[in-house]
């Protein structure tokens, strides 16, 4: 197993614990957490997806999905290329506000420094599922 993919399998293990200081020691200061130049489930304002920089903006992020109720996490593959983990995922989450259940398969790309850490976190989805679900407007 390389070295990112080892990386990335045990920010999800720590993550099926609720181990977010964990997650949060692989990622580098400067972590971009889902930066998008034009992102339509950003622009409707969906807060699990909102774009930010460094460790506070993850930590955002997993308050925000630390409220949700998970039916299904299942990591289907990891797939790497240089410096790049891609991870192919089924997600099933219940949404505490309104009790709307979200079913997607999902991407998520992970990308790296030379030192290992993680620079960059992106979700690729059903952007109309998640507008949907998060009841805001496009």
């Amino acid at each position: 197993m390389s070295k990112h993919i080892e990386t990335v399998s045990k920010i999800y293990k720590a993550f099926g614990k609720g181990d977010i200081p964990a997650i949060i020691s692989y990622l580098a200061d400067e972590v971009r957490w889902e930066e998008w130049n034009d992102n339509t489930a950003q622009k409707a304002g969906v807060p699990w997806l909102k774009s930010g920089k460094g460790k506070p903006a993850a930590m955002d992020f997993f308050k925000v999905i630390g409220e949700m109720k998970f039916r299904q996490f299942e990591v289907i593959s990891l797939m790497e290329g240089p410096n790049q983990v891609a991870s192919e995922l089924v997600v099933e989450v219940e949404l505490p506000s309104t009790g709307t259940i979200v079913k997607d398969e999902e991407m998520h790309l992970w990308s790296f420094n030379d030192a290992g850490k993680v620079v960059r976190f992106r979700h690729y989805l059903d952007t109309a599922k998640h507008i949907a679900a998060a009841n805001v407007k496009v």
